[in-house]
Protein backbone atom coordinates (compact mmCIF):
# COMPACT_ATOMS: atom_id res chain seq x y z
CA UNK A 1 0.00 0.00 0.00
CA UNK A 2 1.33 3.45 -0.91
CA UNK A 3 1.60 6.08 1.77
CA UNK A 4 3.17 9.46 2.35
CA UNK A 5 6.59 7.90 2.89
CA UNK A 6 6.61 5.58 -0.13
CA UNK A 7 8.87 6.39 -3.12
CA UNK A 8 7.63 8.26 -6.18
CA UNK A 9 9.10 7.99 -9.69
CA UNK A 10 9.24 11.40 -11.39
CA UNK A 11 10.91 10.54 -14.67
CA UNK A 12 14.44 11.88 -14.67
CA UNK A 13 14.61 11.67 -10.89
CA UNK A 14 12.87 9.80 -8.12
CA UNK A 15 11.71 10.85 -4.68
CA UNK A 16 12.15 8.75 -1.58
CA UNK A 17 8.88 10.10 -0.14
CA UNK A 18 5.89 12.24 -1.18
CA UNK A 19 6.36 15.26 1.08
CA UNK A 20 6.68 18.19 -1.33
CA UNK A 21 7.22 21.83 -0.47
CA UNK A 22 4.85 24.01 -2.48
CA UNK A 23 5.96 27.31 -4.06
CA UNK A 24 5.75 30.18 -1.57
CA UNK A 25 6.45 33.74 -2.71
CA UNK A 26 8.88 35.34 -0.22
CA UNK A 27 10.06 38.54 -2.01
CA UNK A 28 13.52 38.45 -0.42
CA UNK A 29 15.83 38.84 -3.43
CA UNK A 30 18.51 41.51 -3.28
CA UNK A 31 18.22 44.72 -5.30
CA UNK A 32 19.46 45.96 -7.61
CA UNK A 33 19.39 42.91 -9.80
CA UNK A 34 16.73 40.84 -7.98
CA UNK A 35 19.40 38.29 -7.14
CA UNK A 36 18.84 35.35 -4.76
CA UNK A 37 20.90 35.83 -1.63
CA UNK A 38 22.31 34.11 1.46
CA UNK A 39 18.99 34.36 3.31
CA UNK A 40 17.30 32.44 0.51
CA UNK A 41 20.10 29.87 0.43
CA UNK A 42 19.65 29.30 4.17
CA UNK A 43 15.83 29.20 3.85
CA UNK A 44 15.78 26.49 1.17
CA UNK A 45 18.68 24.59 2.71
CA UNK A 46 16.78 24.39 6.00
CA UNK A 47 13.78 22.87 4.21
CA UNK A 48 15.62 20.34 2.05
CA UNK A 49 15.17 16.68 2.93
CA UNK A 50 16.80 13.48 1.69
CA UNK A 51 14.85 12.38 -1.36
CA UNK A 52 12.22 15.14 -1.06
CA UNK A 53 11.13 17.82 -3.53
CA UNK A 54 11.05 21.62 -3.21
CA UNK A 55 9.20 23.78 -5.75
CA UNK A 56 10.79 27.21 -5.66
CA UNK A 57 9.00 30.47 -5.12
CA UNK A 58 7.62 31.99 -8.33
CA UNK A 59 10.58 33.32 -10.30
CA UNK A 60 10.38 35.89 -13.08
CA UNK A 61 11.30 34.84 -16.60
CA UNK A 62 12.21 38.38 -17.70
CA UNK A 63 12.44 41.93 -16.42
CA UNK A 64 9.12 42.72 -18.10
CA UNK A 65 7.45 39.88 -16.20
CA UNK A 66 7.87 41.72 -12.91
CA UNK A 67 5.01 42.94 -10.74
CA UNK A 68 6.17 42.39 -7.16
CA UNK A 69 8.99 43.86 -5.04
CA UNK A 70 12.13 41.78 -4.45
CA UNK A 71 10.87 38.75 -6.37
CA UNK A 72 13.84 36.85 -7.83
CA UNK A 73 14.54 36.38 -11.52
CA UNK A 74 16.21 33.74 -13.67
CA UNK A 75 17.19 35.92 -16.66
CA UNK A 76 20.68 37.21 -15.80
CA UNK A 77 24.03 35.48 -15.25
CA UNK A 78 24.19 36.84 -11.70
CA UNK A 79 20.78 35.38 -10.87
CA UNK A 80 21.72 32.01 -12.37
CA UNK A 81 24.92 31.85 -10.32
CA UNK A 82 23.06 32.76 -7.13
CA UNK A 83 20.38 30.10 -7.73
CA UNK A 84 23.19 27.58 -8.27
CA UNK A 85 24.32 28.12 -4.68
CA UNK A 86 20.77 27.38 -3.53
CA UNK A 87 20.34 24.21 -5.58
CA UNK A 88 23.76 23.05 -4.37
CA UNK A 89 22.56 23.50 -0.77
CA UNK A 90 19.41 21.47 -1.47
CA UNK A 91 21.29 18.74 -3.32
CA UNK A 92 23.85 18.52 -0.50
CA UNK A 93 21.03 17.21 1.70
CA UNK A 94 19.86 14.75 -0.96
CA UNK A 95 16.89 16.87 -2.00
CA UNK A 96 15.48 17.80 -5.39
CA UNK A 97 14.38 21.26 -6.51
CA UNK A 98 12.41 22.62 -9.46
CA UNK A 99 12.00 26.27 -10.44
CA UNK A 100 8.58 27.84 -10.93
CA UNK A 101 8.55 30.07 -14.05
CA UNK A 102 6.46 33.22 -13.62
CA UNK A 103 5.09 36.15 -15.62
CA UNK A 104 2.64 38.44 -13.83
CA UNK A 105 1.02 40.01 -16.88
CA UNK A 106 -1.66 42.55 -15.96
CA UNK A 107 -0.93 42.17 -12.23
CA UNK A 108 1.84 44.72 -12.51
CA UNK A 109 2.41 48.48 -12.71
CA UNK A 110 4.35 50.94 -14.90
CA UNK A 111 6.89 51.32 -12.08
CA UNK A 112 8.03 47.76 -12.82
CA UNK A 113 8.26 48.23 -16.59
CA UNK A 114 11.54 49.37 -18.15
CA UNK A 115 9.72 51.69 -20.57
CA UNK A 116 7.39 53.07 -17.89
CA UNK A 117 4.32 51.98 -19.83
CA UNK A 118 1.47 49.83 -18.59
CA UNK A 119 2.19 46.10 -18.37
CA UNK A 120 0.89 43.88 -21.13
CA UNK A 121 -1.82 41.24 -21.00
CA UNK A 122 -3.94 39.27 -23.47
CA UNK A 123 -6.51 42.11 -23.54
CA UNK A 124 -6.74 45.65 -22.10
CA UNK A 125 -8.92 44.52 -19.19
CA UNK A 126 -7.96 45.71 -15.71
CA UNK A 127 -7.70 43.25 -12.82
CA UNK A 128 -9.85 44.45 -9.93
CA UNK A 129 -7.09 44.01 -7.35
CA UNK A 130 -4.24 46.06 -5.93
CA UNK A 131 -0.60 45.73 -6.97
CA UNK A 132 2.21 45.87 -4.42
CA UNK A 133 4.63 48.60 -5.50
CA UNK A 134 8.43 48.61 -5.03
CA UNK A 135 8.05 50.60 -1.77
CA UNK A 136 5.43 48.01 -0.64
CA UNK A 137 2.55 50.47 -0.79
CA UNK A 138 -0.47 49.43 -2.84
CA UNK A 139 -2.28 50.86 -5.83
CA UNK A 140 -5.08 49.50 -8.02
CA UNK A 141 -3.82 47.57 -11.03
CA UNK A 142 -3.77 49.75 -14.17
CA UNK A 143 -5.47 48.93 -17.44
CA UNK A 144 -2.89 46.81 -19.27
CA UNK A 145 -1.75 47.01 -22.88
CA UNK A 146 -2.83 44.23 -25.21
CA UNK A 147 0.22 42.25 -26.29
CA UNK A 148 0.66 42.36 -30.05
CA UNK A 149 0.39 39.06 -31.90
CA UNK A 150 3.89 39.43 -33.32
CA UNK A 151 5.29 39.90 -29.79
CA UNK A 152 4.01 36.54 -28.55
CA UNK A 153 6.98 34.54 -29.92
CA UNK A 154 9.26 36.69 -27.77
CA UNK A 155 7.07 35.89 -24.76
CA UNK A 156 7.32 32.17 -25.52
CA UNK A 157 11.08 32.46 -25.94
CA UNK A 158 11.40 34.12 -22.53
CA UNK A 159 9.95 31.02 -20.85
CA UNK A 160 12.14 28.72 -22.91
CA UNK A 161 15.31 30.65 -22.08
CA UNK A 162 14.32 30.76 -18.41
CA UNK A 163 13.95 26.97 -18.44
CA UNK A 164 17.42 26.62 -19.97
CA UNK A 165 18.78 29.03 -17.36
CA UNK A 166 17.19 26.92 -14.64
CA UNK A 167 19.13 23.90 -15.88
CA UNK A 168 22.32 25.97 -15.82
CA UNK A 169 21.46 26.92 -12.23
CA UNK A 170 21.31 23.26 -11.22
CA UNK A 171 17.55 22.78 -10.92
CA UNK A 172 16.11 19.31 -11.49
CA UNK A 173 13.21 20.68 -13.53
CA UNK A 174 10.78 23.55 -13.95
CA UNK A 175 7.13 24.24 -13.25
CA UNK A 176 5.37 26.59 -15.71
CA UNK A 177 3.09 28.88 -13.69
CA UNK A 178 -0.24 28.96 -15.54
CA UNK A 179 -2.44 29.53 -12.49
CA UNK A 180 -3.62 32.04 -9.88
CA UNK A 181 -4.55 34.85 -12.28
CA UNK A 182 -1.06 35.46 -13.69
CA UNK A 183 -0.29 35.99 -17.36
CA UNK A 184 -0.74 32.46 -18.68
CA UNK A 185 -4.04 32.01 -16.87
CA UNK A 186 -5.05 35.43 -18.19
CA UNK A 187 -4.75 33.89 -21.65
CA UNK A 188 -6.72 30.79 -20.63
CA UNK A 189 -9.79 32.58 -19.26
CA UNK A 190 -12.40 34.40 -21.33
CA UNK A 191 -12.90 37.16 -18.74
CA UNK A 192 -9.34 38.36 -19.28
CA UNK A 193 -8.80 37.18 -22.87
CA UNK A 194 -11.06 38.82 -25.46
CA UNK A 195 -8.63 38.71 -28.37
CA UNK A 196 -9.68 38.23 -31.99
CA UNK A 197 -6.51 36.53 -33.23
CA UNK A 198 -5.22 32.95 -32.98
CA UNK A 199 -4.69 33.40 -29.22
CA UNK A 200 -8.26 34.33 -28.26
CA UNK A 201 -11.87 33.31 -28.72
CA UNK A 202 -12.22 29.52 -28.67
CA UNK A 203 -10.90 27.36 -25.86
CA UNK A 204 -8.31 25.98 -28.28
CA UNK A 205 -7.09 29.47 -29.12
CA UNK A 206 -6.97 30.60 -25.49
CA UNK A 207 -4.88 27.54 -24.63
CA UNK A 208 -2.53 28.08 -27.57
CA UNK A 209 0.22 30.16 -25.92
CA UNK A 210 0.33 27.91 -22.85
CA UNK A 211 0.65 24.80 -25.02
CA UNK A 212 3.30 26.48 -27.20
CA UNK A 213 5.33 27.37 -24.11
CA UNK A 214 4.97 23.89 -22.64
CA UNK A 215 6.01 22.20 -25.88
CA UNK A 216 8.98 24.49 -26.43
CA UNK A 217 10.16 24.02 -22.84
CA UNK A 218 9.84 20.24 -23.26
CA UNK A 219 11.88 20.47 -26.46
CA UNK A 220 14.54 22.48 -24.60
CA UNK A 221 14.95 20.51 -21.35
CA UNK A 222 12.90 17.31 -21.72
CA UNK A 223 9.40 16.18 -20.82
CA UNK A 224 10.58 14.47 -17.64
CA UNK A 225 11.82 17.79 -16.28
CA UNK A 226 8.78 19.91 -17.23
CA UNK A 227 5.66 20.47 -15.14
CA UNK A 228 2.79 22.94 -15.24
CA UNK A 229 0.66 24.51 -12.53
CA UNK A 230 -3.05 25.09 -13.25
CA UNK A 231 -5.90 26.27 -11.02
CA UNK A 232 -9.22 25.05 -12.47
CA UNK A 233 -12.17 26.96 -10.96
CA UNK A 234 -9.68 29.34 -9.32
CA UNK A 235 -10.63 32.95 -8.62
CA UNK A 236 -7.31 34.35 -7.36
CA UNK A 237 -6.27 37.84 -8.46
CA UNK A 238 -9.61 38.55 -10.17
CA UNK A 239 -9.38 35.45 -12.34
CA UNK A 240 -12.35 33.22 -13.07
CA UNK A 241 -13.72 31.70 -16.25
CA UNK A 242 -17.17 32.84 -17.48
CA UNK A 243 -18.12 29.22 -18.21
CA UNK A 244 -15.89 27.06 -15.99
Amino acid sequence: MMNLFSPLDMGEFGLKHRVVMAPLTRMRASVPGYVPNEMMERYYGQRASDGGLIISEATLVSEGARGAPNAPGIYTDEQIAAWRRITDAVHAKGGRMVLQLWHMGRLSHPLYQLDGNAPFAPSPIRADVDVLLPDRSKEPCPVPREIETDAIPELVNSFVQAARNAMDAGFDGVEIHAANGYLLEQFLQSRSNQRNDAYGGSIENRCRVVIEIAQRVIDAIGKDRTGIRLSPFGVANDSGEVNP
